[in-house]
């Protein structure tokens, strides 16, 4: 059997989460021979494209890149040239076609950071906080044609505290995931793991996150709706529409807490209120604490700021 760690490996993917996956290979020695990548984001006002996390690893361990748009005829024919062993992915943005799963002996290895078939799609750990989960896990798993549909090959979990947000979830399950594929590769290698399908009949699927989707509904309860925010902390963040002069102005709540032993209330719900020194916003079931916002146009401030400038913030009611 061949050495995992002298295969000719191809990587994909985008993310930091991907990024740190990448560097775990990189760190342990593998034969990277090339890395695929998205495309970056363009900095507001800026012309120049921001590079995405796993070019920006690649380029400081002077890796191969390649950035193409799709995986048309012209792009499977130069990995075809590459003759890989093995392809990797994470967290890419891009669906293999059969084409190109066929190409390495060792077949394409996906790494999803949810306990699949929980969680299918692009955004599993944002969904698992969104339902309020306590544990959610990591899946290598052979890939497919589907959409994290493959057969599971390890799977380990991620624990997740009731007051972490996103960053700090992701970079756990990024390290846990890292762990769980370096311990996966030389067994797949030495065909000493045995695929297993998924269970179609208990899967869950995610979509893309959009801005849209950081809209608080202020019928939630609070426990949904700070989960909202530890999901959406940074991008897209959480948002409402705050009435004033006659506009409804987008307000940005950047930092939230829950409103303990808060049984009954004569608050409207969406109604903002002082609850002794902080301020309040009563939902469909609890309330809320506001402590950072930013009201469109201006400056992130402490809430408390905020209210000086703007007393009759007390009283309003939020949409």
């Amino acid at each position: 059997m061949p050495d995992p760690i002298k295969l000719k490996t191809i990587f994909m993917g985008t993310s930091p989460f991907a990024a740190d996956i990448l560097s775990a290979l990189v760190k342990n020695n593998y034969n990277i021979i090339s890395v695929y990548t998205g495309g970056g984001k363009k900095n507001a006002g800026k012309k120049e494209v921001e590079k995405s996390a796993v070019k920006m690893i690649a380029e400081k361990n002077s890796l191969p890149i390649f950035e193409p748009e799709k995986l048309d005829e012209e792009a499977i024919q130069a990995l075809q040239k590459q003759e890989p062993d093995i392809i990797i992915v994470a967290a890419y943005g891009k669906i293999l076609p059969k084409k190109v799963l066929e190409i390495p002996g060792f077949g394409a290895l996906n790494v999803h950071p949810s306990l699949l078939p929980k969680y299918r799609g692009p955004s599993p750990l944002q969904n698992a906080i969104l339902e309020g989960e306590d544990v959610t896990g990591t899946t290598i798993m052979l890939m497919n044609e589907g959409v994290d549909t493959g057969d599971i090959l390890f799977q380990e979990k991620v624990f997740i505290d009731s007051e972490e947000s996103y960053p700090e979830i992701l970079k756990r399950a990024a390290d846990i995931s890292a762990e769980l594929l370096l311990k996966t590769l030389p067994l797949w290698v030495e065909r000493k793991i045995s695929p297993r399908a998924q269970d179609d009949s208990q899967a869950t699927n995610c979509q893309l996150i959009e801005r849209s989707d950081g809209k608080i509904i202020w019928t939630d309860s609070a426990t949904a709706i700070y989960n909202r925010a530890r999901a959406f902390n940074p991008w897209p963040g959480i948002f409402t529409y705050l009435e004033k002069d006659g506009t409804n102005l987008r307000l940005k709540l950047h930092q939230i807490s829950l409103l303990e032993n808060m049984l009954t209330s004569k608050h409207k719900i969406g109604e903002v209120f002082r609850s002794d020194e902080a301020i309040g916003v009563m939902t469909g079931e609890g309330a809320i604490i506001l402590e950072e916002v930013q009201l469109e146009g201006k400056s992130r401030v402490a809430v408390k700021d905020f209210v000086n400038g703007y007393p009759e913030f007390i009283g309003s009611i939020l949409k």
